[in-house]
């Protein structure tokens, strides 16, 4: 390791070896720059914080082409203090990504915690239904084009969480099935049990998404009717 490798260590969950990633910057002075989720804080720490378990294993990303190492650990020491942690698109290896090469993104969702849906699709067929109502047709149009705004914020708000809820569905079932290999049968009912926690998530998700398409659909029939 050297200052400005994005580092990243393989923590357990569910007792399930290697399967979260935690990733920062390494400063080439004992201490990492990393977005933590405990605080959703970028911070600078120790060596030892980072790692937390002392017997884990620090691995190097590497990348075919980054930026230079001083300027790495500049553009992670400019984002200290920053607190915009979010699962899909701002987690530690967002950030880490980020500082390397310029682009946040992340190969895989590192954080397994379950995203509960909050928003109702229920809730939009009462302005569709005043906008197929109206007797003025500009009315009606205008109305027609809230509505599908609107909608289009709700599909964006449910559709990467489900996409990503089918992904963890299909890292789940592979650990189980690692697990059983392995003998482990009691680590196979654990992932499993995560496996079916995205599965009913994922489900839920879905009739909402097939809801938003079946409005969508009936608002841009009746918009071209106009």
């Amino acid at each position: 390791m050297a200052k400005g490798d994005q580092i990243y260590v393989l923590r357990e969950l569910l007792n399930i070896q290697g399967v979260y990633e935690h990733h920062g910057i390494d400063c080439g002075d004992s201490s990492v720059i990393h977005l933590r989720k405990r605080t959703e804080t970028i911070e600078r720490t120790s060596w030892a914080t980072f790692v937390y378990d002392a017997k884990s294993k620090v691995h190097v990303r590497q990348y075919r082409a980054c930026f230079l190492p001083d300027i790495v650990v500049r553009r992670a020491e400019s984002r200290l203090g920053e607190r915009h942690y979010n699962l899909l698109f701002n987690n530690c290896e967002h950030f880490a990504t980020w500082c390397k090469t310029g682009v946040s993104e992340s190969q895989q969702i590192k954080d397994f915690t379950p995203i509960i849906a909050s928003i109702k699709t229920d809730n939009l067929y009462q302005p569709i239904q005043e906008a197929l109502q109206a007797t003025d047709r500009n009315n009606a149009s205008q109305m027609l084009n809230k509505a599908l705004a609107d909608i289009k914020v709700v599909w964006d708000s449910i559709q990467p969480s489900y996409n990503e809820a089918v992904r963890e569905m299909n890292v789940w079932e592979r650990v189980a099935r690692q697990a059983l290999k392995q003998g482990r049968e009691d680590l196979a009912r654990a992932a499993l049990q995560r496996k079916l926690s995205y599965k009913k998530l994922a489900t839920e998700q879905k009739a909402q998404l097939d809801k938003l398409a079946t409005m969508t659909e009936t608002l841009i029939r009746n918009k071209m009717n106009l």
